[in-house]
Protein backbone atom coordinates (compact mmCIF):
# COMPACT_ATOMS: atom_id res chain seq x y z
CA UNK A 1 0.00 0.00 0.00
CA UNK A 2 1.48 3.62 -0.98
CA UNK A 3 2.28 6.23 1.71
CA UNK A 4 0.38 9.02 2.85
CA UNK A 5 1.73 12.06 0.98
CA UNK A 6 2.31 13.70 3.82
CA UNK A 7 4.42 11.05 5.16
CA UNK A 8 5.96 10.93 1.87
CA UNK A 9 7.28 14.58 2.03
CA UNK A 10 7.86 14.27 5.35
CA UNK A 11 10.63 11.63 4.90
CA UNK A 12 11.80 13.67 1.79
CA UNK A 13 12.48 16.46 4.26
CA UNK A 14 14.14 14.78 6.98
CA UNK A 15 16.51 13.07 4.72
CA UNK A 16 17.49 16.65 3.49
CA UNK A 17 18.47 17.36 7.15
CA UNK A 18 21.76 16.41 7.38
CA UNK A 19 22.15 18.31 3.85
CA UNK A 20 20.65 21.43 5.00
CA UNK A 21 23.16 21.37 8.02
CA UNK A 22 26.11 21.36 6.35
CA UNK A 23 25.03 23.84 3.58
CA UNK A 24 23.93 26.34 6.07
CA UNK A 25 27.22 25.55 8.26
CA UNK A 26 25.27 24.75 11.46
CA UNK A 27 27.16 21.26 10.92
CA UNK A 28 30.83 22.81 12.06
CA UNK A 29 33.53 20.55 13.52
CA UNK A 30 34.01 21.90 16.96
CA UNK A 31 37.10 21.60 19.09
CA UNK A 32 37.16 18.80 22.02
CA UNK A 33 37.37 21.03 24.52
CA UNK A 34 34.06 23.11 22.59
CA UNK A 35 32.15 19.87 23.02
CA UNK A 36 32.80 19.09 26.35
CA UNK A 37 31.56 22.88 27.47
CA UNK A 38 28.90 22.28 25.44
CA UNK A 39 27.92 19.16 26.81
CA UNK A 40 28.34 21.13 30.78
CA UNK A 41 26.20 23.96 29.67
CA UNK A 42 23.32 21.36 28.17
CA UNK A 43 23.75 19.68 31.90
CA UNK A 44 23.40 22.44 33.64
CA UNK A 45 20.59 24.42 31.89
CA UNK A 46 18.64 21.74 29.77
CA UNK A 47 16.46 22.55 27.04
CA UNK A 48 16.10 26.48 28.10
CA UNK A 49 16.64 30.12 26.55
CA UNK A 50 20.02 29.64 29.14
CA UNK A 51 21.53 26.72 27.03
CA UNK A 52 20.99 28.19 24.01
CA UNK A 53 22.82 31.35 25.25
CA UNK A 54 25.84 29.73 26.75
CA UNK A 55 26.18 27.55 23.68
CA UNK A 56 26.53 30.33 21.01
CA UNK A 57 29.06 31.99 23.49
CA UNK A 58 30.97 28.53 23.08
CA UNK A 59 30.44 28.00 19.46
CA UNK A 60 31.01 31.92 18.01
CA UNK A 61 32.34 33.58 21.42
CA UNK A 62 33.77 36.47 19.11
CA UNK A 63 31.06 36.78 16.80
CA UNK A 64 28.62 40.10 17.15
CA UNK A 65 25.50 39.00 19.39
CA UNK A 66 23.74 41.73 19.28
CA UNK A 67 24.08 44.96 17.34
CA UNK A 68 21.74 47.69 18.69
CA UNK A 69 21.32 51.49 19.22
CA UNK A 70 24.06 51.13 21.99
CA UNK A 71 26.36 49.47 19.01
CA UNK A 72 27.81 45.86 18.49
CA UNK A 73 28.01 42.87 21.80
CA UNK A 74 29.67 39.87 21.22
CA UNK A 75 28.67 36.11 22.20
CA UNK A 76 31.30 36.36 24.82
CA UNK A 77 30.61 39.68 26.11
CA UNK A 78 26.77 39.00 26.32
CA UNK A 79 27.54 35.31 28.06
CA UNK A 80 29.71 36.94 30.39
CA UNK A 81 27.08 39.72 31.46
CA UNK A 82 24.22 37.59 31.85
CA UNK A 83 26.21 35.54 33.95
CA UNK A 84 27.15 37.96 36.40
CA UNK A 85 23.76 39.81 36.22
CA UNK A 86 22.09 36.17 37.23
CA UNK A 87 24.81 36.04 40.12
CA UNK A 88 22.97 40.07 41.28
CA UNK A 89 19.61 38.53 40.63
CA UNK A 90 20.08 35.93 43.10
CA UNK A 91 22.07 37.82 45.43
CA UNK A 92 20.26 40.97 45.41
CA UNK A 93 16.71 40.16 45.06
CA UNK A 94 16.50 36.65 45.65
CA UNK A 95 15.67 35.43 42.27
CA UNK A 96 15.61 31.61 42.49
CA UNK A 97 13.93 28.27 40.56
CA UNK A 98 10.08 29.20 40.32
CA UNK A 99 10.80 32.81 40.92
CA UNK A 100 8.99 34.76 38.25
CA UNK A 101 10.62 37.58 36.22
CA UNK A 102 8.27 40.04 34.38
CA UNK A 103 10.30 41.70 31.17
CA UNK A 104 9.19 44.60 29.47
CA UNK A 105 11.95 45.59 27.45
CA UNK A 106 11.22 46.90 23.47
CA UNK A 107 13.97 44.99 20.94
CA UNK A 108 17.50 45.89 22.08
CA UNK A 109 20.14 43.70 24.05
CA UNK A 110 18.25 44.12 27.64
CA UNK A 111 15.66 41.95 26.53
CA UNK A 112 18.13 39.25 25.93
CA UNK A 113 20.29 39.94 28.87
CA UNK A 114 17.02 39.96 30.92
CA UNK A 115 15.48 36.83 29.60
CA UNK A 116 18.57 34.54 29.63
CA UNK A 117 19.94 35.89 33.35
CA UNK A 118 16.59 34.64 34.31
CA UNK A 119 16.88 31.47 32.62
CA UNK A 120 20.04 30.99 34.26
CA UNK A 121 18.51 30.73 37.29
CA UNK A 122 15.87 28.34 36.02
CA UNK A 123 13.25 31.60 37.09
CA UNK A 124 9.99 31.82 34.96
CA UNK A 125 9.94 34.60 32.81
CA UNK A 126 6.76 36.97 31.80
CA UNK A 127 7.53 38.90 28.85
CA UNK A 128 4.99 42.06 28.98
CA UNK A 129 3.38 43.74 26.00
CA UNK A 130 4.86 46.85 25.38
CA UNK A 131 2.24 48.73 23.48
CA UNK A 132 -0.11 47.96 26.35
CA UNK A 133 -2.17 51.03 27.92
CA UNK A 134 -0.62 52.19 31.27
CA UNK A 135 -3.80 50.95 33.12
CA UNK A 136 -3.74 47.68 31.00
CA UNK A 137 0.05 47.54 32.06
CA UNK A 138 -0.53 47.84 35.51
CA UNK A 139 -3.71 45.40 35.68
CA UNK A 140 -1.29 42.88 33.98
CA UNK A 141 1.85 43.38 36.76
CA UNK A 142 -0.90 43.44 39.34
CA UNK A 143 -2.66 39.45 38.33
CA UNK A 144 0.97 38.25 37.71
CA UNK A 145 2.47 39.67 40.52
CA UNK A 146 6.18 38.95 39.68
CA UNK A 147 8.88 38.79 42.33
CA UNK A 148 10.83 41.28 39.94
CA UNK A 149 10.29 43.67 36.76
CA UNK A 150 12.60 44.56 34.09
CA UNK A 151 11.85 47.19 32.05
CA UNK A 152 12.73 50.22 29.88
CA UNK A 153 13.36 53.26 31.76
CA UNK A 154 9.87 54.37 29.64
CA UNK A 155 7.99 51.60 31.79
CA UNK A 156 8.79 53.23 35.37
CA UNK A 157 5.42 54.50 35.84
CA UNK A 158 3.47 51.01 35.33
CA UNK A 159 5.86 49.11 37.96
CA UNK A 160 4.20 50.13 41.21
CA UNK A 161 5.67 48.84 44.32
CA UNK A 162 7.45 45.74 42.61
CA UNK A 163 11.11 45.79 42.75
CA UNK A 164 12.95 46.54 39.44
CA UNK A 165 15.76 46.67 37.47
CA UNK A 166 16.29 48.69 34.04
CA UNK A 167 17.17 47.59 31.04
CA UNK A 168 17.29 50.69 29.07
CA UNK A 169 18.01 54.27 29.75
CA UNK A 170 16.84 57.04 27.14
CA UNK A 171 16.91 60.70 27.05
CA UNK A 172 13.86 62.75 26.30
CA UNK A 173 14.73 62.02 22.58
CA UNK A 174 14.70 58.38 22.57
CA UNK A 175 18.31 57.78 22.01
CA UNK A 176 19.96 55.95 24.22
CA UNK A 177 21.07 57.46 27.38
CA UNK A 178 24.65 59.34 27.81
CA UNK A 179 26.76 57.97 30.69
CA UNK A 180 26.71 61.64 32.41
CA UNK A 181 23.06 61.17 32.59
CA UNK A 182 22.10 61.46 35.59
CA UNK A 183 21.56 57.66 37.62
CA UNK A 184 18.19 55.60 38.02
CA UNK A 185 16.84 54.97 41.30
CA UNK A 186 16.78 51.62 40.44
CA UNK A 187 19.34 49.60 39.30
CA UNK A 188 20.40 48.72 35.94
CA UNK A 189 21.26 45.47 33.67
CA UNK A 190 24.90 47.21 33.49
CA UNK A 191 24.88 47.77 37.07
CA UNK A 192 24.65 44.00 37.63
CA UNK A 193 26.64 43.17 34.90
CA UNK A 194 29.19 44.32 37.32
CA UNK A 195 28.16 42.52 40.13
CA UNK A 196 30.97 40.64 42.05
CA UNK A 197 28.89 38.08 43.90
CA UNK A 198 29.26 34.29 43.66
CA UNK A 199 28.05 32.25 40.30
CA UNK A 200 24.52 30.78 41.05
CA UNK A 201 24.43 27.20 41.27
CA UNK A 202 22.86 25.57 38.17
CA UNK A 203 18.57 25.24 38.68
CA UNK A 204 17.15 21.80 39.45
CA UNK A 205 14.74 22.53 36.87
CA UNK A 206 14.40 24.87 33.88
CA UNK A 207 11.88 27.82 33.57
CA UNK A 208 8.95 28.52 31.85
CA UNK A 209 8.61 31.15 29.57
CA UNK A 210 5.30 32.55 29.26
CA UNK A 211 3.78 34.85 26.17
CA UNK A 212 0.76 36.73 26.56
CA UNK A 213 -1.54 36.31 23.98
CA UNK A 214 -2.50 39.04 21.93
CA UNK A 215 -5.77 39.39 23.75
CA UNK A 216 -7.65 40.27 20.03
CA UNK A 217 -10.79 38.43 21.15
CA UNK A 218 -10.43 39.16 24.98
CA UNK A 219 -8.27 39.80 27.68
CA UNK A 220 -4.69 38.75 27.26
CA UNK A 221 -3.96 35.47 28.57
CA UNK A 222 -0.89 34.03 29.76
CA UNK A 223 0.51 31.02 27.82
CA UNK A 224 3.33 29.21 29.41
CA UNK A 225 5.55 26.93 27.44
CA UNK A 226 8.61 25.02 27.89
CA UNK A 227 9.35 23.88 23.99
CA UNK A 228 10.97 20.50 23.66
CA UNK A 229 14.59 20.14 22.49
CA UNK A 230 12.47 17.91 19.22
CA UNK A 231 9.90 20.84 18.38
CA UNK A 232 12.72 23.21 18.29
CA UNK A 233 14.80 21.22 16.07
CA UNK A 234 11.96 20.43 13.87
CA UNK A 235 11.33 24.20 13.13
CA UNK A 236 15.12 24.86 13.12
CA UNK A 237 15.01 22.01 10.02
CA UNK A 238 12.25 23.44 8.33
CA UNK A 239 13.79 26.71 8.14
CA UNK A 240 17.05 25.72 7.42
CA UNK A 241 15.48 23.87 4.08
CA UNK A 242 12.73 25.90 3.45
CA UNK A 243 13.45 29.07 4.56
CA UNK A 244 17.26 28.86 3.49
CA UNK A 245 19.09 30.76 6.25
CA UNK A 246 22.89 30.33 7.11
CA UNK A 247 24.79 30.25 10.15
CA UNK A 248 26.20 33.58 11.23
CA UNK A 249 24.35 35.76 8.86
CA UNK A 250 22.77 38.38 10.45
CA UNK A 251 19.00 38.41 11.33
CA UNK A 252 17.10 42.17 11.49
CA UNK A 253 14.19 40.83 13.90
CA UNK A 254 11.37 43.39 13.90
CA UNK A 255 8.25 42.56 15.30
CA UNK A 256 8.44 43.14 18.87
CA UNK A 257 10.65 39.85 21.13
CA UNK A 258 7.98 39.82 23.64
CA UNK A 259 6.02 38.25 20.80
CA UNK A 260 5.79 34.58 19.37
CA UNK A 261 7.43 35.39 16.29
CA UNK A 262 9.88 37.66 17.45
CA UNK A 263 11.31 35.30 20.10
CA UNK A 264 11.19 31.80 18.64
CA UNK A 265 13.53 33.63 15.76
CA UNK A 266 15.70 35.21 18.11
CA UNK A 267 16.10 31.37 19.75
CA UNK A 268 16.81 30.60 16.00
CA UNK A 269 19.38 32.78 15.56
CA UNK A 270 21.05 32.19 19.20
CA UNK A 271 21.46 28.49 17.98
CA UNK A 272 22.46 29.46 14.10
CA UNK A 273 25.09 32.18 15.69
CA UNK A 274 23.86 34.68 13.84
CA UNK A 275 24.04 38.51 15.08
CA UNK A 276 20.39 39.85 15.96
CA UNK A 277 19.87 43.25 14.09
CA UNK A 278 17.40 45.12 16.69
CA UNK A 279 15.50 48.14 17.45
CA UNK A 280 13.06 49.71 19.28
CA UNK A 281 10.74 51.13 16.54
CA UNK A 282 10.31 49.89 13.06
CA UNK A 283 11.61 52.27 10.53
CA UNK A 284 10.89 50.50 7.38
CA UNK A 285 13.66 52.12 5.59
CA UNK A 286 15.94 51.86 8.33
CA UNK A 287 15.97 47.72 8.17
CA UNK A 288 16.67 48.29 4.15
CA UNK A 289 20.13 50.36 5.39
CA UNK A 290 20.51 47.75 8.22
CA UNK A 291 20.60 44.96 5.32
CA UNK A 292 23.12 46.92 3.52
CA UNK A 293 24.75 48.08 6.13
CA UNK A 294 25.52 44.99 8.22
CA UNK A 295 24.91 41.84 5.31
CA UNK A 296 21.95 40.80 6.93
CA UNK A 297 20.71 37.46 5.14
CA UNK A 298 17.02 37.63 6.88
CA UNK A 299 14.33 39.89 7.46
CA UNK A 300 11.88 39.14 10.21
CA UNK A 301 8.67 41.39 10.07
CA UNK A 302 4.73 40.94 10.08
CA UNK A 303 3.02 41.53 6.86
CA UNK A 304 2.22 45.27 7.75
CA UNK A 305 6.00 46.04 7.84
CA UNK A 306 5.92 44.44 4.04
CA UNK A 307 3.87 46.30 3.14
CA UNK A 308 5.86 49.98 4.59
CA UNK A 309 8.84 48.18 3.14
CA UNK A 310 6.79 48.53 -0.54
CA UNK A 311 5.69 52.03 0.45
CA UNK A 312 9.23 52.97 0.83
CA UNK A 313 9.01 52.95 -3.11
CA UNK A 314 11.31 51.36 -5.90
CA UNK A 315 13.94 54.01 -6.17
CA UNK A 316 14.50 54.43 -2.61
CA UNK A 317 15.02 50.33 -2.27
CA UNK A 318 17.39 50.40 -5.66
CA UNK A 319 19.27 52.57 -3.44
CA UNK A 320 20.35 49.91 -1.04
CA UNK A 321 22.47 46.50 -1.75
CA UNK A 322 20.40 43.85 -0.85
CA UNK A 323 22.20 41.11 -2.62
CA UNK A 324 22.24 39.69 0.72
CA UNK A 325 19.21 39.10 1.54
CA UNK A 326 17.75 35.59 1.02
CA UNK A 327 14.80 35.43 3.44
CA UNK A 328 11.96 37.57 5.06
CA UNK A 329 9.90 35.85 6.83
CA UNK A 330 6.26 36.99 7.66
CA UNK A 331 4.16 35.82 10.56
CA UNK A 332 2.07 36.88 13.32
CA UNK A 333 -0.95 38.12 11.11
CA UNK A 334 -2.73 37.16 7.90
CA UNK A 335 -0.23 37.33 4.56
CA UNK A 336 -3.01 38.50 2.00
CA UNK A 337 -1.90 37.51 -1.71
CA UNK A 338 -2.17 40.62 -2.93
CA UNK A 339 0.28 41.62 -1.09
CA UNK A 340 3.07 38.54 -0.77
CA UNK A 341 2.75 38.83 -4.64
CA UNK A 342 4.00 42.51 -4.85
CA UNK A 343 6.24 41.68 -2.19
CA UNK A 344 8.06 38.89 -4.41
CA UNK A 345 8.11 40.74 -7.41
CA UNK A 346 9.31 43.83 -5.77
CA UNK A 347 12.38 41.97 -3.74
CA UNK A 348 12.72 38.50 -5.51
CA UNK A 349 11.13 34.83 -4.59
CA UNK A 350 13.00 35.45 -0.55
CA UNK A 351 9.24 35.63 0.76
CA UNK A 352 8.46 33.01 3.52
CA UNK A 353 5.45 33.18 5.27
CA UNK A 354 4.96 31.29 9.15
CA UNK A 355 1.58 30.87 10.62
CA UNK A 356 1.28 29.73 14.14
CA UNK A 357 0.22 32.01 17.74
CA UNK A 358 1.35 32.11 20.92
CA UNK A 359 -0.37 28.83 21.57
CA UNK A 360 0.81 26.68 18.78
CA UNK A 361 4.36 28.61 17.87
CA UNK A 362 5.01 28.24 14.05
CA UNK A 363 3.35 25.10 13.06
CA UNK A 364 3.57 25.48 9.07
CA UNK A 365 6.04 27.64 6.83
CA UNK A 366 5.23 28.32 3.34
CA UNK A 367 7.85 29.01 0.72
CA UNK A 368 7.72 32.05 -2.17
CA UNK A 369 7.31 29.05 -4.18
CA UNK A 370 3.68 28.15 -2.62
CA UNK A 371 2.79 31.46 -2.06
CA UNK A 372 2.99 31.64 -5.83
CA UNK A 373 1.80 28.42 -6.97
CA UNK A 374 -0.85 28.51 -4.07
CA UNK A 375 -1.80 32.28 -3.40
CA UNK A 376 -3.23 32.29 0.26
CA UNK A 377 -1.41 29.24 1.32
CA UNK A 378 0.40 29.54 4.49
CA UNK A 379 2.42 26.41 3.83
CA UNK A 380 2.86 22.88 4.89
CA UNK A 381 3.56 21.65 8.25
CA UNK A 382 7.27 22.04 9.74
CA UNK A 383 9.07 18.52 10.80
CA UNK A 384 7.79 17.65 14.25
CA UNK A 385 4.77 19.68 13.51
CA UNK A 386 1.28 18.16 12.68
CA UNK A 387 -2.49 19.34 11.34
CA UNK A 388 -5.60 18.34 10.88
CA UNK A 389 -8.69 19.71 9.53
CA UNK A 390 -11.67 18.86 11.43
CA UNK A 391 -15.41 19.19 11.43
CA UNK A 392 -18.03 19.81 14.22
CA UNK A 393 -18.39 16.11 15.08
CA UNK A 394 -14.18 16.38 15.65
CA UNK A 395 -13.74 14.20 12.53
CA UNK A 396 -11.25 14.77 9.93
CA UNK A 397 -12.56 16.74 6.45
CA UNK A 398 -11.95 15.75 2.85
CA UNK A 399 -9.26 17.65 0.81
CA UNK A 400 -10.69 21.15 0.29
CA UNK A 401 -13.56 20.81 2.72
CA UNK A 402 -13.56 23.92 5.59
CA UNK A 403 -13.25 22.89 9.08
CA UNK A 404 -11.76 23.77 12.52
CA UNK A 405 -7.56 23.74 12.19
CA UNK A 406 -5.70 21.35 14.79
CA UNK A 407 -1.98 21.43 15.35
CA UNK A 408 0.40 19.55 17.66
CA UNK A 409 3.84 19.09 17.79
CA UNK A 410 6.48 20.34 20.54
CA UNK A 411 5.95 24.02 20.68
CA UNK A 412 2.44 23.56 21.58
CA UNK A 413 1.74 24.98 24.84
CA UNK A 414 -0.04 22.61 27.83
CA UNK A 415 -2.52 25.32 28.80
CA UNK A 416 -3.26 29.10 29.65
CA UNK A 417 -1.99 29.90 33.74
CA UNK A 418 -5.50 30.02 35.01
CA UNK A 419 -5.86 26.62 34.46
CA UNK A 420 -8.18 26.55 30.98
CA UNK A 421 -7.07 25.58 27.61
CA UNK A 422 -8.13 25.00 24.24
CA UNK A 423 -10.54 22.37 22.65
CA UNK A 424 -7.39 19.24 21.98
CA UNK A 425 -8.06 16.44 20.14
CA UNK A 426 -5.79 13.25 19.70
CA UNK A 427 -3.21 15.54 20.97
CA UNK A 428 -4.04 18.65 18.80
CA UNK A 429 -5.09 22.10 20.08
CA UNK A 430 -6.88 23.59 18.17
CA UNK A 431 -6.04 27.10 16.73
CA UNK A 432 -9.33 28.54 16.61
CA UNK A 433 -8.94 29.50 13.10
CA UNK A 434 -11.54 27.64 10.15
CA UNK A 435 -9.32 26.27 7.05
CA UNK A 436 -8.62 23.55 4.80
CA UNK A 437 -5.72 21.54 3.17
CA UNK A 438 -5.21 21.11 -1.14
CA UNK A 439 -4.32 18.46 -2.78
CA UNK A 440 -0.79 19.37 -1.88
CA UNK A 441 -1.14 18.94 1.62
CA UNK A 442 -1.15 22.91 1.89
CA UNK A 443 -3.33 24.58 4.58
CA UNK A 444 -5.15 27.53 3.70
CA UNK A 445 -6.60 29.96 6.33
CA UNK A 446 -10.30 30.64 5.66
CA UNK A 447 -10.86 33.08 8.93
CA UNK A 448 -11.07 32.88 12.73
CA UNK A 449 -14.31 30.72 14.10
CA UNK A 450 -15.64 33.41 15.49
CA UNK A 451 -14.96 35.77 12.52
CA UNK A 452 -18.07 33.82 10.27
CA UNK A 453 -20.32 36.31 9.22
CA UNK A 454 -23.91 34.71 8.65
CA UNK A 455 -25.61 37.27 6.02
CA UNK A 456 -29.43 36.27 4.73
CA UNK A 457 -28.16 32.97 5.71
CA UNK A 458 -25.14 32.10 4.05
CA UNK A 459 -22.19 32.29 5.55
CA UNK A 460 -19.01 34.19 4.80
CA UNK A 461 -15.36 34.45 5.54
CA UNK A 462 -14.21 37.82 5.67
CA UNK A 463 -10.97 36.99 4.34
CA UNK A 464 -12.28 35.91 1.23
CA UNK A 465 -13.86 38.94 0.28
CA UNK A 466 -10.08 40.81 1.96
CA UNK A 467 -7.94 39.44 -0.16
CA UNK A 468 -10.37 39.74 -3.30
CA UNK A 469 -10.54 43.69 -2.21
CA UNK A 470 -6.44 43.80 -1.95
CA UNK A 471 -6.48 42.13 -5.60
CA UNK A 472 -7.50 45.81 -6.90
CA UNK A 473 -4.79 47.92 -7.81
CA UNK A 474 -6.44 50.89 -5.76
CA UNK A 475 -6.53 48.95 -2.17
CA UNK A 476 -3.93 48.91 -0.10
CA UNK A 477 -5.22 47.05 3.06
CA UNK A 478 -8.90 45.80 4.00
CA UNK A 479 -11.06 44.05 6.72
CA UNK A 480 -14.14 43.10 6.55
CA UNK A 481 -16.96 42.87 9.71
CA UNK A 482 -20.18 41.87 10.04
CA UNK A 483 -22.92 44.23 11.63
CA UNK A 484 -26.48 43.76 12.51
CA UNK A 485 -28.91 44.03 10.20
CA UNK A 486 -32.69 43.42 10.68
CA UNK A 487 -33.26 41.85 7.65
CA UNK A 488 -30.23 39.48 6.64
CA UNK A 489 -29.04 38.85 10.34
CA UNK A 490 -26.15 40.71 9.59
CA UNK A 491 -24.11 42.43 6.57
CA UNK A 492 -20.62 42.84 5.61
CA UNK A 493 -19.40 46.59 5.93
CA UNK A 494 -15.06 46.55 4.30
CA UNK A 495 -13.14 49.16 6.04
CA UNK A 496 -10.43 50.29 3.10
CA UNK A 497 -6.83 51.65 3.07
CA UNK A 498 -6.64 53.48 -0.46
CA UNK A 499 -3.86 53.35 -2.40
CA UNK A 500 -5.24 55.83 -4.69
CA UNK A 501 -8.07 57.40 -6.27
CA UNK A 502 -10.99 54.31 -5.95
CA UNK A 503 -14.30 54.97 -4.88
CA UNK A 504 -17.01 52.72 -2.86
CA UNK A 505 -18.64 51.97 -6.16
CA UNK A 506 -15.34 50.63 -8.14
CA UNK A 507 -14.32 48.17 -5.30
CA UNK A 508 -18.39 47.17 -4.83
CA UNK A 509 -17.95 46.61 -8.62
CA UNK A 510 -14.78 44.70 -8.39
CA UNK A 511 -16.21 42.44 -5.26
CA UNK A 512 -19.28 41.77 -7.49
CA UNK A 513 -17.60 40.31 -10.59
CA UNK A 514 -15.14 38.14 -8.71
CA UNK A 515 -17.35 36.25 -6.10
CA UNK A 516 -20.91 35.57 -5.39
CA UNK A 517 -23.36 38.01 -4.99
CA UNK A 518 -24.02 37.63 -1.44
CA UNK A 519 -20.23 38.49 -0.54
CA UNK A 520 -19.84 41.63 -1.79
CA UNK A 521 -20.40 44.48 0.61
CA UNK A 522 -23.31 46.49 1.69
CA UNK A 523 -20.90 49.31 2.26
CA UNK A 524 -17.32 50.36 2.04
CA UNK A 525 -15.84 52.46 4.59
CA UNK A 526 -12.64 54.33 2.91
CA UNK A 527 -9.93 54.37 5.94
CA UNK A 528 -6.44 55.84 6.11
CA UNK A 529 -5.27 53.14 8.49
CA UNK A 530 -6.91 50.46 10.45
CA UNK A 531 -6.46 49.53 13.94
CA UNK A 532 -3.48 47.29 15.30
CA UNK A 533 -1.81 45.68 18.45
CA UNK A 534 1.67 45.82 18.38
CA UNK A 535 2.28 42.75 16.13
CA UNK A 536 0.13 44.13 13.40
CA UNK A 537 -2.83 41.91 13.99
CA UNK A 538 -5.57 44.35 13.25
CA UNK A 539 -8.27 44.87 15.82
CA UNK A 540 -11.96 44.89 14.89
CA UNK A 541 -13.62 45.59 18.06
CA UNK A 542 -11.91 49.18 16.74
CA UNK A 543 -13.14 49.49 13.85
CA UNK A 544 -16.36 52.01 12.97
CA UNK A 545 -18.94 53.04 10.40
CA UNK A 546 -18.65 56.20 11.25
Amino acid sequence: MRPPDWLVRAAGELSGVPVALVRSGVWRSARPAQLVAIERALRQWGQSMAALGAIAAIRFPDKPAVIDERGTITYRELDRRCSRQAAALRAQYGIVAGSKVAVLCRNHRGFLEATLAASRLGADVLFVNTEFAPPQLKSVLAYHHPDLLIHDEEFTAAAGDLPTVIAWQADATGRPAAAESPRPSSATLDDLALSEAPEAPAPSTPGHITILTSGTTGAPKAAPRAPTALGLAGLTASALNRIGLRAGEPMVICPPLFHGLGLLNSMLALFLGSPLILARRYEAAAVLASVDKHRAGSIVAVPVMLQRMLDVGPAAIAERDLRSLRAVISGAAALGPALAERFIAQFGPILCDAYGSSEIGIATIATSADLLAAPGTVGRPCLGSSVRILDDHDQPTKTGVTGRIFAGGGLVFGGYEDGSSKTVVEGRISTGDLGHLDSAGRLFVDGREDDMIVSGGENVYPVEVEDCLMSHPGVVEAVVVGVPDDEFGQRLVAYVVPAGEVTEDDLIQHVRANLARYKTPRRIVLVEDLPRNATGKILRDKLSES
